[in-house]
């Protein structure tokens, strides 16, 4: 049998690049897509409710959520007022919380890292800490700007795995090594959500949609970045590929993937 090779779709952020407003998706995220999940990566720009969404994921195999520098809006989730100079995406914003939502209930493969987990805890009726390194007990999982980005993308700290999770089966671990980008993260959990993976002061760095009909998995760090120099990573990017893939077999609009491969 052919290999189909599966559509994914990845929402864009919005960024100005004086003069203009540009939609982007960074390359590591593409590049996991395609080479890690043996995907079509298919850019989602941020036109909020523009998208008949029925009509979108019936177009797509599976969605990846990206990590982003900007952070979820607290009036999303009913937050205080962010600090000024924090950077939103409203655009982002109103266009991945209920594609998130749609997806789930359409069984579209999803799989959503860094700012993807908060966006889907959030779209799912769960609420977020601004700054986690001001929480009592918690760790600073911000980054060191000033390190070369090797650095700031490496182990940062361990992850404890949920024993018989999805993650830990497909990991064959107990305890992983993760990198640590962030000061938002996941306060309340939606409901819905499973904790998959803990950081030893007790944040919740991985997360699962109960009841899913398809992959539907988050983790709070950067499985793209040398995803190929990474075990855990590979595993994760190919189970998120044999989902899709798995989709796009079963599809009914078999010419688009003919056209496309």
């Amino acid at each position: 049998m052919k290999r189909v090779r599966p559509i994914v779709g990845l929402p864009a952020c919005e960024k100005f690049i004086p003069p203009n407003p540009f939609y982007a998706v960074g390359e590591k995220y593409i590049r996991a897509v395609a080479e890690g999940a043996g995907a079509l990566p298919f850019m989602l720009p941020p036109l909020a409710d523009w998208y008949n969404l029925e009509d979108l994921l019936a177009r797509l195999d599976g969605l990846f959520i990206t990590g982003s520098p900007s952070n979820v809006d607290p009036d999303r989730y009913g937050g205080p007022a962010a600090r000024e100079g924090t950077l939103h995406d409203p655009a982002r914003d109103a266009t991945t919380l209920p594609l998130i939502r749609a997806a789930l209930e359409s069984g579209v493969p999803v799989l959503a890292v860094c700012r993807g987990i908060q966006e889907l805890n959030v779209a799912l009726g769960g609420t977020l800490h601004q700054n986690v390194q001001e929480v009592p007990g918690r760790f600073d999982h911000r980054e060191d700007k000033s390190a070369p980005i090797d650095e700031q993308y490496g182990p940062a700290h361990d992850v404890e795995l949920v024993p018989g999770g999805v993650l830990a089966n497909l990991f064959e671990a107990e305890r992983i090594s993760v990198g640590s980008l962030h000061s938002q993260g996941i306060d309340r959990l939606a409901d819905g959500l499973s904790v998959e993976a803990r950081a030893d002061d007790g944040q919740i760095e991985a997360v699962r949609v109960e009841g899913a009909t398809a992959f539907a998995i988050a983790v709070q760090w950067h499985p793209e970045w040398h995803f190929w120099d990474n075990d855990q990573s590979s595993r994760l990017f190919t189970a998120f590929g044999d989902a899709c893939q798995a989709r796009a077999r079963a599809g009914t609009n078999k010419s688009r993937h003919e056209n496309l491969a």
